[in-house]
Order: C-alpha cells, then sequence, then structure tokens
C-alpha cells in the first residue's frame, strides 16, 4: 500500500488529489489523462438542472403548443441522458472512483437525478448547493433548512455516500456543517467558488472576474477547516478552492481534511502538476518520518493544537501594533 493511500467517504483512494467537477471532468478522454497523472478520483462535471432548463426554454421558442410538453421532455431527457452515458464510460475506461455532481434549482430534481446516478453506477454523489438570498426577509435559518432539506431527501433516497460542497458565507460554519451530518452526509467539500461579477471601467458594463482561484484563498479555508474538523469529526472534508501546490494540499491535511481537490492548478498547469505535487508530498513525509497520511492529519486542527486561539485570531491589532515606532 501507498504511503499516500487514504479513504473518502468509504471509497479508496491511492492518494488525497481528486479533480474537482469543472469541464476537465467533463470527458472520458479527459478523465484518463487525469488517471494517467496520478489523481485518485474525480467529481464529474455537474449536472445543472438550471442549464437544461435554458436549453428547454430555448428549444421551445415558436413549437406548436402540442408539442411543446413532448419537446422540453426530449430536451431535458436528452441532457441528463449525456450525463449519465459520461459516467458510464468513465466507469469502463478507469479504474479510479467516479464521483457524481448535480446542481439543481427546485427540490424534487435533486432526488431524481441523484437516483439516476445510482442506478448507473456512481460510487459516490456531490450535491452542489447555492441558494442564493435575494429577498431581506428570508431569515437565514431558513435559508439553512432549504439545504438541510435537500440533503436528507437525497440521503434518505439513494445509498452511495453523499457529500455536499458549499460556499463559505454562514454565519456559523460549524454548525450549519453539524445540521448537514445530520441530515446525512458523510462528507462536506469546503469551498465551493462561484461566478463573481466585476465592473469594466471602460465600457460602464457588468463583466465576470477572474475564473481561477488564486492560492491565497486557500487560507481563508484553512482556518474554517481546521475548525470544523474538529467540531464536527463523524463528517469528512473535501477541502477545494486555493489549493496550486504540495505545501496547500499539506496545511490542509493538517487541518483535518481528508481530501484535497484540485481544479485551476490543473487548468493553469495541466495534468502534470499532480505528479509534482504527489513527489513533494513524499518529500514532506520523509523529512518528518510520516510513513502514512494519518501519521499527521489534523495534527494541527482546532481540537488538537495547544492554543486554539490561533484559529480564532481574526484581528490585525497585535501585528500592527508599535510598527510606526520602528
Amino acid at each position: 500500500m501507498s504511503k499516500l493511500s487514504t479513504t473518502y467517504m468509504g471509497l479508496k483512494l491511492k492518494n488525497p488529489l481528486v479533480a474537482a467537477s469543472s469541464g476537465l471532468t467533463g470527458t472520458v478522454a479527459r478523465i484518463r489523462d487525469l488517471e494517467d497523472a496520478g489523481i485518485a478520483a474525480v467529481v464529474l462535471k455537474s449536472l445543472f438542472e438550471e442549464q437544461i432548463m435554458q436549453d428547454v426554454s430555448q428549444a421551445d421558442t415558436d413549437v406548436y403548443p402540442e408539442a411543446s410538453d413532448y419537446l422540453r421532455t426530449y430536451v431535458r431527457q436528452h441532457s441528463v441522458e449525456a450525463h449519465l452515458a459520461l459516467l458510464r464510460d468513465a466507469k469502463k475506461a478507469t479504474s479510479i472512483p467516479v464521483i457524481a455532481s448535480v446542481n439543481c434549482a427546485s427540490g424534487h430534481e435533486w432526488t431524481d437525478f441523484a437516483l439516476e446516478f445510482e442506478r448507473v453506477g456512481a460510487d459516490a454523489l456531490e450535491l452542489n448547493i447555492f441558494l442564493l438570498p435575494t429577498e431581506r426577509t428570508v431569515a437565514s435559518e431558513v435559508i439553512e433548512a432549504r439545504y438541510c432539506d435537500v440533503v436528507a431527501r437525497v440521503c434518505g433516497a439513494v445509498k452511495i455516500p453523499v457529500a455536499v460542497k458549499i460556499g463559505f458565507c454562514f454565519t456559523n460554519i460549524a454548525g450549519f456543517a453539524a445540521r448537514l451530518a445530520a441530515a446525512g452526509a458523510r462528507a462536506v467539500t469546503l469551498f465551493n467558488r462561484f461566478y463573481e461579477p466585476d465592473i469594466n471601467l471602460d465600457t460602464l458594463e457588468m463583466t465576470a472576474s477572474e475564473v481561477f482561484s488564486a492560492p491565497s484563498e486557500s487560507r481563508r479555508n484553512l482556518r474554517l477547516i481546521g475548525m470544523v474538523s474538529a467540531a464536527v469529526p463523524e463528517l469528512e472534508i473535501a477541502a477545494s478552492t486555493g489549493i496550486h501546490d504540495s505545501a496547500a494540499v499539506v496545511k490542509m491535511l493538517l487541518a483535518g481534511a481528508r481530501v484535497a481537490q484540485l481544479c485551476s492548478a490543473l487548468y493553469l498547469h495541466g495534468p502534470q502538476t499532480v505528479g509534482q505535487i504527489l513527489a513533494d508530498m513524499e518529500q514532506f513525509m520523509a523529512r518528518w518520518n510520516f510513513t502514512c497520511i494519518d501519521d499527521f492529519r489534523a495534527r494541527l486542527s482546532y481540537r488538537n493544537i495547544t492554543a486554539p486561539e490561533m484559529y480564532e485570531r481574526t484581528q490585525f491589532m497585535r501585528y500592527y501594533a508599535g510598527r510606526n515606532e520602528q
């Protein structure tokens, strides 16, 4: 057994590197390239219900009323079948775990899509949930309850393990993670990186911001992963966003993550970066005489360090005090 081997949601992995859901996991050829490079598991490109509905709306233009229902059903089934075919083919062409990903807008589709992916052989399921509140009268506990309701219904319907991919915009991440675990989630992916708008000052138009993550983004995640791993030990954590090198991977594992998801690093540096990260991780382990990942996993989590206030501190006053006197 490799010194880098681990498990995630009960799945045996040759190392803790997982390819995050993206265009890079949207074809069998690319998934095989990732496996050849050393990636241990893949999360398939998400099935987005909103995209399906958009396709249905576009196809429904100027259609006779009696043909409309048939066309909507056909477009929906065709879109879903394309994702199911990707899953089937990926399972046949590779030997690594394949995790399906679902992002829905309406209530019932979460369970329907989850059951379809389970039926064709998904090893696990990642629910990509993001409910953007746009009405100020909706209380935060109502929003969180909707997340938990989705998780409970999906986990109650399928037998494969379920992870929940969320953003960091919650008042109490550890408390919310505990609620997800109580609803049946086996793991949580911290954190989703969303589309962000920007403003072009040359054209005075709305545009999109940088799509790729920056390495600095991993530091925010480090704090919350360290705290969640300690507060909700029954919930496994996949670290995501800002992970570009072995140092970031090792830090996430030290904080308590079980695996690290790569996305921007794969786009920017290609699949070959996987081998470099793995080689550097082995060097780190040799330096500290670690024989397996569990020798150091969560070693520096909130629960295990002697000064947990290092996770709690949020202000810079201590570091700025006296700087003008130097």
